[in-house]
C-alpha cells in the first residue's frame, strides 16, 4: 500500500540510530579497553524489548483498563472491523472498549493473528459512523504495517544508547591518553537525547504511514481528517491523566492523549494534527470544509 517515502525515511532514521550506537560503542571500548559492557547493555535492551513486544497487547489494554466486547454488545463496531479486515485480506482482531470519556483508539499486537483494536467509550460517543470507520482503518494499518515491531526495535536501540551514555558518564573519560574527556562527556549527554528524538521521529513517521494507508483501505481520507479534528478537540477537553502506564502506551494511540505545551510537543510521539489533516485533504483533493 505504500506509495510514499515514509518507509525510506524510517530506514534512514534507523541508520542514524545505529550509527550513534556504534559510535558510542567505540568510545566505550576506548574508555574500558573492552567491548563487553556494550554487549551486556545490548542484550539487556533486547531482552526487555522482546518482553514488551510479545506482551504489547496485554500491557496497553491493561493500562487503559479496557474490557473485551462481543458482537452482540457492539454490532456496528464489529461490522466495521470485519469489513475492513476482509478488504485487507487479514484476520479479524479482538475488540476492546476502554471506559474513559477521553476520545482515543489504538491497535496493538505483534502480528495480524495476535492483534487487538481498542476504542474508548468517549470515541464512540464523539464520532459518527463514517469517522469511526476512518479511525479503525488507521489503527488496523498499524498492525498490518508491523509498526509494533518497528517501534519496539527503535525503543531497544534508543534504550541501549541511553545506557551506554550513562556508562560513559560513570567511567568519566577512561584512558585520557587516547580520548578527549570533554568530547566523551558531550557524547554521553547528547547521544541519549538524540536517540530519543530519533525514536520519536520514527513514531511520528509511522503515524503518517497509518493515516495514508488507512485512508487507502477505507477509500475515505476526509472521514479520518474529520475524526482527527474532533479527537483533538475532545482530548483538549478530556485528556488522560499522565499516569506512567498511560504514558508508556500513549505512542500506540491515534492522538496524543495528554494536554501539553511547546516543550511537550518537542517530545511528542505524534505529528502535529494540522499537518496530518492537511495531508489527508491533499489525498482527497479537496479541503475538509
Amino acid at each position: 500500500m505504500h506509495k510514499h517515502y515514509n518507509g525510506l525515511k524510517t530506514a534512514a532514521l534507523f541508520g542514524v540510530l545505529w550509527a550513534v550506537l556504534l559510535g558510542l560503542g567505540a568510545l566505550v571500548g576506548t574508555s574500558t579497553r573492552s567491548s563487553a559492557p556494550i554487549w551486556i547493555m545490548a542484550l539487556l535492551g533486547v531482552a526487555t524489548t522482546a518482553y514488551g513486544y510479545w506482551n504489547s497487547d496485554k500491557i496497553a489494554i491493561r493500562a487503559m483498563a479496557a474490557y473485551p466486547v462481543t458482537e452482540p454488545q457492539a454490532p456496528q463496531l464489529y461490522q466495521m472491523v470485519r469489513e475492513l479486515s476482509v478488504r485487507a485480506n487479514q484476520p479479524m482482531p479482538r475488540i476492546y472498549l476502554s471506559p474513559t470519556m477521553s476520545p482515543n483508539a489504538f491497535a496493538t499486537g505483534r502480528n495480524p493473528r495476535n492483534a487487538a483494536v481498542c476504542v474508548t467509550e468517549g470515541m464512540l460517543q464523539l464520532l459518527d459512523a463514517r469517522e469511526l470507520r476512518g479511525v479503525l482503518g488507521h489503527e488496523l494499518m498499524h498492525v498490518y504495517n508491523r509498526d509494533i515491531l518497528t517501534s519496539s526495535v527503535a525503543a531497544a536501540v534508543a534504550g541501549v544508547i541511553t545506557s551506554v551514555g550513562q556508562m560513559l558518564l560513570f567511567f568519566g573519560g577512561g584512558d585520557r591518553r587516547n580520548s578527549n574527556p570533554l568530547a566523551m562527556l558531550a557524547m554521553a549527554l547528547l547521544a541519549p537525547f538524540a536517540a530519543s528524538l530519533i525514536q520519536l521521529a520514527i513514531s511520528r513517521t509511522r503515524e503518517y504511514d497509518a493515516d495514508e494507508d488507512g485512508s487507502q483501505l477505507t477509500g475515505d481520507p476526509l472521514a479520518l481528517a474529520s475524526a482527527l479534528a474532533k479527537i483533538e478537540r475532545g482530548v483538549t477537553i478530556a485528556p488522560l491523566p499522565q499516569d506512567q502506564r498511560l504514558v508508556n502506551a500513549s505512542h500506540l494511540m491515534i492522538a496524543n492523549p495528554f494536554r501539553g505545551g511547546a516543550m511537550t510537543k518537542l517530545f511528542a510521539t505524534h505529528p502535529p494534527m494540522r499537518d496530518r489533516i492537511s495531508r489527508l485533504e491533499r489525498m482527497a483533493g479537496r479541503p475538509l470544509r
